[in-house]
């Protein structure tokens, strides 16, 4: 007479870890699905932009500025244009927004306001775009007297990116063990000397992960450079090339540029369209790339 196999087996699986792992294997197949459903209309996209701007990229079209009203020419206006902006705009929101998230995290006490604030700062990061760009219109633009200007945009992007730095800041300061603060204090040091010391060095890739991400996205927007101070196009002299904007100058930046030449200027030819997506596009990849590769190396430096 023969035995049960589960008799005969004690380690067999049974049948309710079979139905798991028959689900587990339904799961990671449908989450597979979706992922590739994701991925492959952006490489789809991205193989499109490169192929169909691939043929405008030149060093011409790199160095010159535009010209006839961004019909012909190159780029290199709304190129340098668009690295002013995003270097002022760090300029104001990195030490506004790091400062700002070591309080909450490191000095802030638990109550209602800080989870206010908390909230408020949630909050604006899901403000459309748009939104801030009526915003810095009236406050800077219009209320600070600032016109039109580089100022008044990068102020507007600093506002709509501040929300990143603080949380990104934030939650690198809460990842330091606290058994690290604590024995910093039993040391004698003070509270400002342990952030110092301990806190902000084995936080400093989260950091600045936040902040490079922040380039990326000021980079990439419009419609708040839009209305305080991008414009689509603009006569600049070849000379002084690499300072042909003032803080208090309208400006050209990649965005708009591609924006206008895009709907307003008529019988642009389709390969300077696409050659400006696809710098745009490799300049946010890149910075995106430099993004990862700097967190995997200071996480590599890490000693816990």
């Amino acid at each position: 007479m023969s035995q049960p196999s589960s008799l005969s087996n004690p380690f067999a699986p049974s049948s309710v870890e079979h139905r798991k792992e028959f689900r587990a294997k339904i799961v990671h197949w449908l989450t597979l699905g979706m992922a590739i459903a994701l991925v492959v209309p952006m490489l789809w996209i991205i193989g499109l932009i490169f192929v169909k701007g691939w043929p405008a990229i030149s060093l011409s079209f790199l160095w010159e500025n535009p010209r006839a009203g961004g019909a012909e020419g190159g780029i290199w206006g709304p190129l340098i244009g668009t690295f002013y902006l995003t270097l002022v705009c760090l300029m104001i929101v990195a030490p506004v927004g790091i400062l700002a998230g070591i309080y909450i995290n490191e000095y802030a006490p638990d109550n209602k306001v800080t989870r206010a604030i908390m909230i408020a700062v949630t909050s604006l990061a899901g403000v459309p775009s748009i939104v801030h760009a009526l915003f810095g219109l009236g406050a800077f633009v219009v209320a600070m007297h600032m016109g039109k200007s580089m100022l008044a945009a990068a102020m507007t992007l600093a506002v709509m990116t501040l929300p990143l730095i603080i949380t990104s800041t934030r939650e690198a300061l809460a990842a330091v063990p606290k058994n690290f603060r604590e024995a910093c204090w039993n040391l004698g040091a003070s509270k400002w000397q342990t952030i110092r010391t301990i806190v902000l060095p084995n936080s400093i890739s989260g950091i600045l992960t936040g902040v490079i991400l922040v380039v990326a996205r000021a980079a990439g927007e419009t419609a708040p450079i839009m209305l305080t101070g991008a414009v689509g196009w603009k006569s600049i002299a070849d000379y002084p090339r690499f300072a042909p904007y003032l803080l208090q100058d309208d400006f050209m930046a990649m965005a708009m540029h591609l924006n206008t030449i895009s709907r307003d200027v008529p019988n642009m030819p389709t390969e300077m369209k696409f050659g400006s997506a696809l710098v745009l596009l490799v300049m946010i990849l890149m910075v995106n790339s430099l993004a990862v590769a700097l967190r995997m190396y200071l996480r590599k430096r890490k000693k816990w």
